[in-house]
C-alpha cells in the first residue's frame, strides 16, 4: 500500500522569458520540490526531471561517485553510460577538476566518451554535498555551443540547493 502525502504541483514552465529569466522562474520552485525531503536520490531526480521539462535539453543527470569511479545516477533522456573513470571524459574531468566544464562542440574535447551520438554539447558540474564532491551534474543537448556562462552559473544555483 503506497500513501502519499505531499503532491507537487504540476512546473509553471516559462518558455517566453530569456534563460536567466527561465532559471529564476524554476529556481523557488525546484527549492521548493527538494525543501524537507531528506533524500538525496529523490531530489536529484526531480531535479534531473524539472530541468528536462523546463529547458528541453537532450540528456539531464547525475554521476555518483562510488569508489573510483562515477555511477549513473537519476536522470532523464536516452540510456546512458553506467560507469565513467575519474578524468575520463567530459564528465570524469570536471570530478578531477572540481570544476565546472563547458563543451561547445563534444567531437572537439579530447577523449569525449560519446553515450548518445545524438549530443553535440555539454556541460558538467560538480556536486557537492557537506562540502564532499559526491557527483556530478551532467547536462547535453543536440545543438552546438548551447551552454555559457549563464547556464553555469544557474545550474550551481541549483547544485547549491543541495549542498545547503
Amino acid at each position: 500500500m503506497y500513501f502519499i502525502t505531499d503532491m507537487a504541483e504540476d512546473l509553471n514552465i516559462v518558455r517566453d522569458g530569456s534563460k536567466e529569466e527561465q532559471y529564476l522562474s524554476l529556481l523557488p520552485q525546484i527549492r521548493g520540490l527538494v525543501t524537507g525531503e531528506p533524500d538525496l536520490i529523490a531530489n536529484l531526480a526531480n531535479i534531473a526531471a524539472a530541468l528536462k521539462e523546463q529547458f528541453s535539453w537532450f540528456w539531464v543527470g547525475f554521476y555518483l561517485v562510488k569508489d573510483d569511479e562515477l555511477v549513473l545516477g537519476p536522470f532523464q533522456g536516452p540510456v546512458a553510460c553506467t560507469r565513467i573513470r575519474k578524468g575520463k571524459g567530459v564528465c570524469g574531468t570536471s570530478w578531477l577538476k572540481q570544476e565546472v566544464v563547458i563543451v561547445p562542440d563534444v567531437d572537439q574535447f579530447p577523449g569525449h566518451i560519446a553515450c548518445a551520438s545524438a549530443s553535440r554539447s555539454e556541460i558538467v558540474l560538480p556536486l557537492y554535498l557537506d562540502g564532499d564532491l559526491i557527483g556530478v551534474l551532467d547536462v547535453d543537448s543536440e545543438y552546438l555551443a548551447h551552454f555559457d556562462d549563464i547556464d553555469a552559473a544557474y545550474l550551481n544555483k541549483v547544485l547549491h540547493l543541495i549542498d545547503r
